[in-house]
């Protein structure tokens, strides 16, 4: 997704019709692939699902829930831009009824500006708490919620409008966009305005504007 030029935009869904993703098989015999003998080489396997953080990635994200959406599943969703869920959505964490820590799922929903005590809920009930689709969109977890048979039409919806969109103004506003959470808010206003600086000057802009004058959709070249 990253090296590839021509994709512009990603949408996330799963097949199958009972869940998003219910996390990892916990009755699998022995230990995870990612547990090792000597706890410092083992590893937190969600890293490697994160477009941003782990992999560097900075085209748009749409995700599309339906179903059960639990545990891990979160870490796809905290790494999302646009989060759509049917209303059938059910989002819960099972970590604390197999007395295992629930703590980077959670970091990340307070990260994205969920509620810390919806989080905390969440988080400590475990199995007890289901959140619902419109629960999610009152708490901000989602921007959405459609009908089941809307999901992934409204999603690519979505996904086409931002592949039309300047590709290098669009990465590098969500990239400011998740810089700043952990800048001052100083320091992350003079890198939003030298980015302006810098990005007005290619050819997008004035393909951009001469569009909107000319009254035509741009024809944006950038990669």
């Amino acid at each position: 997704m990253r090296d590839t030029d021509d994709v512009h935009c990603v949408v996330l869904q799963a097949n199958g019709e009972r869940a998003f993703c219910t996390g990892i098989d916990v009755k699998a015999e022995g230990d995870p692939w990612f547990v090792k003998d000597n706890v410092w080489n083992s590893f937190d396997p969600g890293l490697t699902l994160a477009p941003k953080t782990h992999h560097r990635v900075w085209k748009p994200v749409v995700t599309a829930v339906h179903g059960l959406c639990a545990g891990g599943g979160q870490y796809f969703l905290n790494e999302s831009d646009i989060i759509i869920c049917a209303d059938d959505a059910l989002f819960f964490d099972p970590h604390a009824n197999v007395g295992i820590v629930s703590a980077l799922e959670p970091i990340g929903m307070l990260q994205r500006g969920v509620p810390l005590g919806d989080v905390l809920r969440w988080a400590l009930m475990g199995n007890e708490e289901r959140i619902t689709a419109e629960t999610a969109l009152r708490m901000g977890l989602v921007t959405e919620v459609v009908p089941d048979e809307q999901l992934l039409p409204t999603a690519r919806q979505w996904a086409d409008k931002l592949a039309a969109g300047p590709p290098i103004a669009v990465r590098i506003t969500k990239r400011m966009m998740y810089k700043q959470q952990t800048m001052s808010l100083e320091n992350a206003l003079e890198d939003a305005a030298m980015a302006v600086m810098i990005t007005n000057y290619r050819q997008d802009v004035k393909e951009g504007t001469a569009a909107f004058h000319e009254k035509r959709k741009p024809r944006f070249q950038g990669r």
